[in-house]
């Protein structure tokens, strides 16, 4: 019987603990609610958004000549100094000239003494040339001085010829800039006996003004490049490692005839003015090619757009302040926006910051985007009322 009690007094107790949590308990959690949950929030913007490619790239020199010597000598003259701007034709080195001079000077000699056997030669044959007829020299005689005024004139042709080469000699005695450009490092001193054989060259000469960068893009994209070539001039921008900073801007020069086929990208150059020398070669760059314009797109902030089991989707505010889930199609990403082919509304507010905490339904306390910025520098627009 005292057994029976027990059973009986669990029971109630039981009772009592069920009816304190699913009876008061339910109905004080009915009489509760939740607070809005802050977050950030921004608007969804139309307006024409340029279509661009992004590519990592390098900057190359437009031209870039290694100076050589083309005579051996002794380099008696630096006349540029490491890292000087400098034109084409602008005096950069000086060979001794004195044993070409004098080759120059022989040349010349031994034409003068060869044309004036040439002329005396020719005064013998027109001689040879009256007398013959008549009878007072032979005909073996006319014939002879014939060949030697030949031969004559043949050794005046051949000093000419030396007299030229020993001029072009003499030239290359004088090292001039082959372009415009910016000069390297010196790589040989003065006093130094150099060759036309020698591999390194007296200094390299960069152009940078124009400047060239080659940047790859996959080969998915070729078409679109292509079909926005046979347009017109494709604008590019160089941008630095961060992809904040704009170094630069020219347009696509040319596409490569072939794709790499162990990467699967296809590689792309364009020229830049580079006025201010912001882009520098061997320097790595992004590029931003733009390809057309995506007239009245929907862009929102990059953080608005969330991956899910179904894709990509973004938190919506609707007007009573509650959010629901949106699936989304995207576009391109650039610069912290993102273009939105399907899913929002131009005017449409979405959730920036804060989804971790969401979930459909919920209610919001949104705080525009720019204003949250504005106030975490503490600096808030007057006027500029929290949504």
């Amino acid at each position: 019987m005292q057994t029976k009690y027990k059973i009986i007094a669990g029971l109630a107790g039981v009772a009592i603990v069920g009816w304190l949590v699913f009876g008061r308990g339910g109905h004080d959690a009915g009489n509760h609610h939740a607070p809005p949950v802050p977050v950030i929030s921004s608007d969804v913007t139309a307006r024409d958004v340029p279509l661009v490619l992004l590519g990592i790239g390098t900057v190359q020199a437009y031209n870039t000549v290694t100076v050589h010597a083309r005579i051996d000598g002794e380099l008696v003259n630096v006349a540029f100094k490491e890292g000087q701007d400098v034109k084409k034709g602008d005096l950069l080195a000086q060979i001794d000239p004195r044993p070409f001079q004098a080759a120059l000077d022989n040349a010349l000699a031994t034409q003068a003494k060869d044309q004036a056997t040439l002329a005396n030669a020719k005064r013998d044959l027109a001689r040879y040339q009256d007398t013959a007829p008549k009878g007072f020299s032979t005909r073996q005689q006319l014939d002879t001085q014939q060949a030697l005024v030949d031969s004559t004139a043949a050794a005046v042709q051949a000093d000419a010829a030396n007299v030229e080469n020993a001029r072009v000699q003499l030239g290359y005695t004088t090292i001039t800039a082959p372009l415009d450009g910016v000069t390297g490092i010196r790589l040989i001193d003065q006093g130094n006996i150099v060759h036309a054989s020698d591999a390194n060259g007296l200094v390299v000469v960069t152009q940078v003004q124009p400047i060239s960068v080659i940047f790859t893009l996959p080969q998915d994209v070729l078409p679109s490049v292509v079909a926005a070539r046979g347009k017109g001039t494709l604008a590019v921008t160089a941008l630095d490692g961060n992809n904040t900073t704009e170094l630069g801007d020219g347009t696509l020069e040319l596409i490569d005839n072939q794709i790499d086929p162990a990467t699967g990208t296809v590689k792309l150059k364009a020229n830049f003015p580079n006025p201010g020398r912001t882009l520098w070669p061997g320097q790595f760059v992004n590029a931003r090619l733009r390809i057309g314009v995506a007239e009245k797109g929907l862009t929102v902030p990059t953080r608005v757009i969330q991956r899910g089991q179904k894709g990509f989707y973004a938190y919506v505010i609707k007007p009573d302040n509650t959010v629901e889930v949106r699936q989304v199609v995207t576009g391109q990403e650039d610069r912290g926006q993102t273009l939105v082919t399907k899913g929002l509304n131009p005017g449409e507010r979405v959730v920036v910051d804060g989804q971790l905490r969401l979930q459909p339904g919920a209610t919001v306390q949104a705080t525009d985007e720019k204003t949250a910025a504005a106030e975490t520098e503490g600096k808030a627009p007057a006027g500029a009322p929290a949504r």
